[in-house]
């Protein structure tokens, strides 16, 4: 049992951390609503209220409707290809046994390891040579085979610690390979698969070196690159920058806010545990 002291402790421990982490957001949000072309920024209120205009001028001048609808193509691609690999993969890896599986695995694990920036340059000329450059593919691809490592070790080591009762008695019920995995492994394990799910959507969606290296024309621009253009032609105009910002941010707290719980459930649920 904790004693009042250590609560009151903790409390003012989660609180500070909740100030730390809430200043910069509040900081935004007021730069954004102060008016265009103003010199105050950080956590002063606007004096003349509030100028809910700056995210409709971000969204007509940077072009972000074309940008969002984008992302929003190659997040939805990206994450529903790596959710469904991952889950048949990592099924394979963490409960049927083969030759070869513990190799296949390792090489899988070795894209955890591997920097970014010492693949993009290789991927750009093997996507061009395949004429897949400025495309929704050369954006596709790369991070669909970049989120499948991370997501086959993860649901692998779920799948190695499901009961191993529960996966017997679904046989024995006649249950084939396929059945149990969809009908009983899958519902059990949503907590894990929505974790999965949140953090390539978040990797997916901010995603900006891959971008910027495969797209030069505006056309399949996604909004991290189009805030850097927009960064570059209206540089002396915070709040527009501030609004743009936030904009862009708010899909991905949406989509955290929608599966925190499961969010939190898969992270403290032992998926990590072998």
């Amino acid at each position: 049992m904790t004693t009042r002291l250590e609560r009151n402790v903790t409390y003012a421990i989660l609180a500070l951390f909740t100030v730390l982490a809430l200043t910069p957001v509040i900081g935004i949000l007021s730069t954004a609503f102060g008016a265009q072309n103003s010199l105050d920024t950080g956590f002063s209120l606007p004096k003349d209220g509030l100028h809910w205009s700056n995210f409709a001028d971000a969204w007509s001048r940077g072009h972000f409707g074309t940008y969002l609808g984008n992302s929003v193509l190659v997040t939805a691609v990206v994450v529903a290809a790596t959710t469904v690999l991952a889950i048949l993969a990592a099924y394979a890896f963490g409960v049927m046994r083969f030759p070869g599986s513990t190799v296949l695995f390792h090489l899988f694990v070795i894209g955890l390891t591997l920097p970014q920036e010492a693949l993009v340059v290789p991927l750009y000329f093997d996507l061009r040579y395949a004429e897949l450059t400025d495309s929704y593919w050369a954006l596709i691809l790369p991070q669909t085979a970049q989120s499948l490592a991370f997501g086959v070790f993860w649901m692998r080591t779920y799948f190695r610690g499901s009961a191993r009762s529960v996966i017997e008695a679904a046989r024995i019920d006649g249950a084939n390979t396929w059945t149990t995995l969809w009908r009983v492994l899958v519902p059990m394990g949503r907590p894990a698969i929505s974790t999965m799910v949140v953090i390539t959507f978040m990797w997916t969606w901010n995603e900006f070196l891959m971008a910027l290296v495969m797209v030069s024309d505006e056309a399949h621009r996604t909004v991290p690159l189009g805030l850097a253009f927009f960064q570059g032609q209206h540089s002396s105009d915070a709040a527009l920058l501030a609004a743009a910002s936030v904009l862009i941010a708010l899909p991905v707290v949406v989509v955290y806010v929608a599966l925190q719980r499961r969010f939190i459930e898969g992270m403290l649920g032992g998926a990590v545990k072998e």
